[in-house]
C-alpha cells in the first residue's frame, strides 16, 4: 500500500470513529478504532500518527461516556455546558499519552508571536500584526448582534460567557492546533495536516449536539485557526480570536 494512500485511509477511519461516538454509537465506533489497531502494527511510518488517533479516539469515548453520566445529573443547564467542555482534558491527555508512548517532543506553538516578522502570501508580504490585526477584525464581527440585546440578557450570561469562551477556546486550540497539529506536521505535509485538524475540529462539534452539515461548516474555522498559528508561529492567538467567537455565540444565544 502506498504510503500516501495509507496515511489517508487512517485519516478516514479517524473521520469516521470521531463522527460515529459523537453520536453515541459506540459499538460501531469500534470498527474504525479496530482498523486503526491493525493499521498500526501494519505500517511502521505513520505509526506515531496512527498511535495519535487511536488515542483520540479512545479519549473521545470516555468523553463521551463521562458527558452521558454528567447530563443526567441534577444541575444548571450552564454547569452542564462547563462541565461539558472541561471534558475535552480527556482527549486532551489521550493525546499526550500517545505522544509520551512515541517519545515524540510535545510543542504546543507556546511561544509569543513576533509581531514584526514577515509573512510570505501568495502575492505580497504582511507583517504578523497586521494581519492577526485583521483577524482580529474579522472575529469580532460575530459580536455585532450582541449590540442589539437586552442590557439586562448579557449581564446575565456575562460570567457564564466569559468561563465558557476560555475553557473551550483554551482546550480546542491546545488539542486542535498544539498536540493534533504540530505532531502530525512531522510526519505528513503541513497541508495534510491543517485539512485533517480542521475537518477533524468541525466533525468533533457533532458530540454537543450540532448538526452534521453544520459542524462540517465549522472545519472552516479550523482552518482560519491553523493558519493564524502556522503564519504567526504562535497558538495565543487562535486561542484569542476562538475566544472571540465563542463570546459571540454565547451572547447570540447559540450555546444554550
Amino acid at each position: 500500500m502506498r504510503k500516501n494512500t495509507f496515511f489517508l485511509l487512517s485519516a478516514a477511519l479517524f473521520f469516521g470513529g470521531i463522527t460515529l461516538f459523537s453520536f453515541k454509537l459506540f459499538v460501531l465506533g469500534l470498527i474504525p478504532l479496530s482498523c486503526l489497531f491493525l493499521l498500526y502494527f501494519l505500517n511502521k511510518d505513520y505509526r506515531s500518527s496512527v498511535s495519535l488517533f487511536i488515542f483520540f479516539l479512545l479519549g473521545l469515548l470516555i468523553f463521551q461516556i463521562g458527558s452521558a453520566y454528567m447530563y443526567k445529573l441534577s444541575i444548571s443547564q450552564e454547569t452542564k455546558v462547563l462541565i461539558n467542555r472541561s471534558f475535552l482534558l480527556f482527549i486532551l491527555t489521550s493525546t499526550i499519552i500517545s505522544l509520551k508512548i512515541s517519545k515524540q517532543k510535545i510543542f504546543l506553538y507556546s511561544h509569543l508571536p513576533n509581531w514584526n516578522n514577515q509573512i510570505i502570501m501568495p502575492f505580497h508580504q504582511i507583517k504578523v500584526a497586521r494581519f492577526l490585526l485583521f483577524g482580529l477584525i474579522g472575529s469580532c464581527i460575530i459580536l455585532l448582534p450582541a449590540l442589539f440585546q437586552e442590557t439586562s440578557y448579557i449581564k446575565s450570561l456575562f460570567l457564564f460567557g466569559i468561563l465558557f469562551a476560555l475553557i473551550n477556546a483554551t482546550l480546542e486550540e491546545v488539542l486542535w492546533r498544539g498536540v493534533m497539529l504540530s505532531s502530525l506536521k512531522r510526519n505528513v505535509s503541513t497541508l495534510y495536516a491543517v485539512l485533517i485538524t480542521s475537518v477533524g475540529f468541525g466533525l468533533l462539534h457533532i458530540s454537543i449536539g450540532i448538526p452534521v452539515m453544520l459542524s462540517i461548516l465549522f472545519s472552516f474555522g479550523g482552518l482560519f485557526y491553523a493558519i493564524v498559528v502556522i503564519k504567526s508561529k504562535s497558538i495565543y492567538p487562535s486561542i484569542v480570536f476562538h475566544m472571540l467567537i465563542n463570546l459571540g455565540m454565547v451572547f447570540n444565544g447559540w450555546i444554550i
